[in-house]
C-alpha cells in the first residue's frame, strides 16, 4: 500500500478507490440520461455538415421556392416560344394564299381552305404547350374567363404580335416586288360602312372563340381541337372576306400592316375582334357552362398565385422521399 501512495506521489500512476469509481461512473450515467434524445457529443461531430456540404442543406423552403421558380420559368419560355412560332407560320400561309398572282388569281375558297389548314396546323402544335390561343382575342377570353394570368396573357399577345410581325417579313421578303402590293392586309370594302365592319368581327369572332372554348374544355372534349377550330375559321373567312377580309384575328392584321406600313381603319380589326371575344368568354364561361370558381380563386388566377400552387402540387414525390431517406440515419443514431 506503501508502495502504490509512493508511486502515485511520484507520477508513475494513479490508483482510484473503486467506490469513487462507481460513484462517478453513477453519475455519468445520471446526466447521460437527463438529456434525453440530444446527440452525444460525438454524433454531433459527426453529423455535422461539412463547408462543401452547406448549400445542399438550404432551408427547405427556400429550395422549394427555387425548384418552382425554375419549372414555371421553363413551362413559361416554351409556352411563348410555341405562340410566337405558330402564330408566325400562321400568318406566313394565310396572308401567303391571298397575293395576286398573275397566273392564279387568289379565290375565296383558296383563300378560306388555306387559313383552314394554317390554323390547323399552329393549333396542333401549340394546344399542349400554351393551350393554343395564336390570337390576343382568344388570350383575352381566356384572361375574362379566368383561365390564364394576367402576365401570362400580356406576354403571350406580345409573343403573338412579334411572331406576326416576323411571318410577314418573310413572307415579304421571299415575294417579289409587283406581287407584294398591299401584302394581304385587312381593309374595309368601300361599300361597308365602319359600323357594319366593326359588327361583322365581332360576329365572326364571336363564334370563333366559342368554337375554342369547347373544343379546349375538358368538360365538354378530349381529343385534339384542331380540326373543329379550323373549321370555325374557314366559316368566317367564307362571309368575312366580302366585308373586311375577314381578320377575326388583331395579330395576323397587324404583322402586314406593320410591314408596309398602312394603318387605315385598322383599329376596326382590333375593337370588333376584342368585343366578339369578350362577349363569347362572358357567354360561355358564365351563362352556358359556368364554373364554381370563388372570387379568391379568380384574383388568385389573375394575379398568377394559382399557376404556382399548382407547379408545388405537382412536385415529383422523389425529393419528398430522398429526404426522408435522408433523415433516417440522423433519426436511428438518436434512437440509439
Amino acid at each position: 500500500m506503501e508502495e502504490l501512495q509512493m508511486g502515485a506521489s511520484e507520477g508513475r500512476y494513479t490508483v482510484r478507490q473503486p467506490e469513487q469509481a462507481r460513484n462517478k461512473r453513477l453519475e455519468e450515467t445520471q446526466e447521460t440520461r437527463g438529456k434525453g434524445n440530444r446527440e452525444r457529443p460525438w454524433e454531433q461531430k459527426r453529423w455535422q455538415p461539412r463547408p462543401r456540404d452547406v448549400d445542399t442543406m438550404e432551408p427547405e423552403g427556400h429550395g422549394l421556392a427555387k425548384m418552382t421558380g425554375c419549372r414555371l420559368w421553363t413551362a413559361t419560355s416554351k409556352a411563348l416560344f410555341v405562340e410566337f412560332l405558330a402564330t408566325g407560320l400562321y400568318v406566313f400561309f394565310g396572308v401567303g394564299s391571298t397575293l395576286h398572282w398573275p397566273l392564279a388569281l387568289p379565290t375565296v375558297l383558296q383563300i378560306t381552305i388555306t387559313f383552314n389548314l394554317a390554323t390547323a396546323m399552329a393549333v396542333q402544335i401549340t394546344w399542349k404547350t400554351s393551350g393554343a390561343h395564336i390570337n390576343p382575342a382568344v388570350t383575352l377570353a381566356f384572361l375574362v374567363g379566368s383561365q390564364i394570368s394576367l402576365p401570362r396573357a400580356v406576354a403571350y399577345v406580345a409573343a403573338q404580335l412579334t411572331g406576326a410581325t416576323v411571318g410577314a417579313a418573310v413572307l415579304y421578303g421571299v415575294t417579289p416586288g409587283d406581287i407584294r402590293e398591299t401584302l394581304g392586309i385587312n381593309m374595309v370594302w368601300s361599300n361597308v360602312s365602319t359600323g357594319q365592319a366593326v359588327t361583322v368581327e365581332l360576329v365572326l369572332t364571336l363564334q370563333l372563340v366559342l368554337c375554342v372554348f369547347a373544343s379546349t374544355d375538358s368538360r365538354q372534349a378530349s381529343g385534339s381541337p384542331a380540326t373543329m377550330i379550323g373549321i370555325s375559321v374557314a366559316l368566317g373567312h367564307l362571309i368575312g372576306i366580302y366585308f373586311t377580309g375577314c381578320s377575326m384575328n388583331p395579330a395576323r392584321s397587324f404583322g402586314p400592316a406593320l410591314i408596309v406600313g398602312k394603318f387605315t381603319l385598322h383599329w376596326i380589326f382590333w375593337v370588333g375582334p376584342l368585343t366578339g371575344a369578350v362577349l363569347a368568354s362572358l357567354i360561355y364561361n358564365f351563362i352556358l357552362f359556368p364554373d364554381t370558381k370563388t372570387l379568391a380563386q379568380r384574383l388568385a388566377i389573375l394575379t398568377g398565385t394559382e399557376e404556382t400552387k399548382k407547379l408545388v402540387a405537382l412536385e415529383p414525390q422523389k425529393e419528398s422521399q430522398s429526404s426522408s431517406e435522408d433523415s433516417i440515419p440522423k433519426s436511428v443514431c438518436q434512437v440509439i
